[in-house]
Order: structure tokens, then C-alpha cells, then sequence
């Protein structure tokens, strides 16, 4: 009977330490999202000459991109997004003149742990 008990124990004590390490595991995923937008996600602005975001992790400068484009779904942007180097979370855009109308922008973001995210918003060139 005490080996029952020894046994179902250690089981339960195994059982524990897997589903603690599996919710550890979880929290550790980093996931790059956006914490802040300029232009701001359906802000209506003067034209922009640049579009930033401000990671909530660090990116993967070779697999992250940030592109714009018009209404039409031409890309507006002639430069490569680029990550500071100074702060990885940033990442930027250059922009030509941009003409009156709706604007997308379209990011997608590799973490430095490798998790990819991705997405897109509008703004307003007044």
C-alpha cells in the first residue's frame, strides 16, 4: 500500500512540475506588438514623412518589414524599413511626398526569439 501511495505521489508531484514548466514555457513566447503608431492608426494628418512603431519586443531587422500604401494598393515608399539600431523596438519607414487620401500601412514583425506577427492600419493624409 505505501508504494501505491510513493508511486501516485510521484506522479502527481511530475504531473505539477510538467504543467508548471508548460505555463512558464508560455510566458516566455515574445511576441512583437505594436505600442505606439505615427501616424496613428486612423488619425487624419498632415502628409507624414516617415511612419514609425514602437515594438513591444525587440525585431529581427532581416525578416521585418514596414510598407505603405495608397488606396489604390501602390506601395508609396521607396526606401526599406529599417530597425534603430540603438533600439530594436523601433522600427521606420521613409516616405516621398504623399498626396491627399487613405493610407495603409502594412507591418509585419519577427521577434528576436523568431515568433512572427503581423497586421495593418489606415490613416488620412488631409
Amino acid at each position: 500500500m505505501n508504494s501505491s501511495l510513493s508511486n501516485t505521489a510521484n506522479v502527481l508531484k511530475h504531473g505539477a512540475l510538467a504543467a508548471a514548466l508548460l505555463v512558464t514555457a508560455q510566458f516566455a513566447v515574445a511576441h512583437a506588438l505594436p505600442k505606439q503608431q505615427s501616424p496613428a492608426p486612423d488619425a487624419t494628418v498632415e502628409a507624414p514623412h516617415e511612419v514609425a512603431i514602437d515594438f513591444s519586443e525587440g525585431l529581427e531587422p532581416t525578416f521585418s518589414t514596414l510598407i505603405v500604401v495608397d488606396a489604390a494598393g501602390k506601395q508609396v515608399n521607396s526606401a526599406k524599413s529599417a530597425i534603430d539600431a540603438t533600439n530594436k523596438k523601433h522600427m521606420s519607414v521613409a516616405l516621398g511626398e504623399l498626396k491627399t487620401g487613405a493610407y495603409q500601412v502594412e507591418w509585419t514583425a519577427v521577434a528576436e526569439d523568431g515568433h512572427r506577427t503581423q497586421g495593418h492600419y489606415l490613416f488620412n493624409v488631409k
